[in-house]
């Protein structure tokens, strides 16, 4: 049962991710009928002030690779944090618990 209750959760936990996702309504093109990001990042806005302070600079360094659109950037840079965060809890919870049965054990051999 318990197996099962782990796996209601988490795929109710996907669908609190993508339903919001899902709901959301692409603005209508601005002006010049350039295309309207919604999720944009700093690296957009930095990119968009440099470029009005100088308009003359080219990036030193080039994407290993472009996603097609920004919301899969988001959902990329998401995802990489999310398995960052995991992985940190994890680490954390087993070295805890280790510490924990290993202060345990001591305290049972000088008995």
């Amino acid at each position: 049962m318990k197996r099962f209750q782990n796996l209601i959760l988490l795929v109710l936990v996907v669908a609190l991710a993508a339903v919001p996702l899902l709901m959301i309504k692409k603005p209508e093109p601005g002006p010049g009928g350039k295309e309207v990001e919604i999720f944009t990042g700093s690296d957009d806005q930095a990119k968009d002030v440099i470029s009005t302070i100088d308009p003359t600079y080219k990036p030193w360094a080039k994407s290993l690779m472009t996603p097609p659109s920004g919301e899969i950037e988001s959902l990329l840079f998401a995802l990489q944090a999310a398995l960052g965060a995991g992985f940190i809890g994890y680490w954390l919870g087993t070295a805890k618990t280790r510490a924990k049965y290993e202060h345990a054990l001591k305290k049972t051999a000088r008995c």
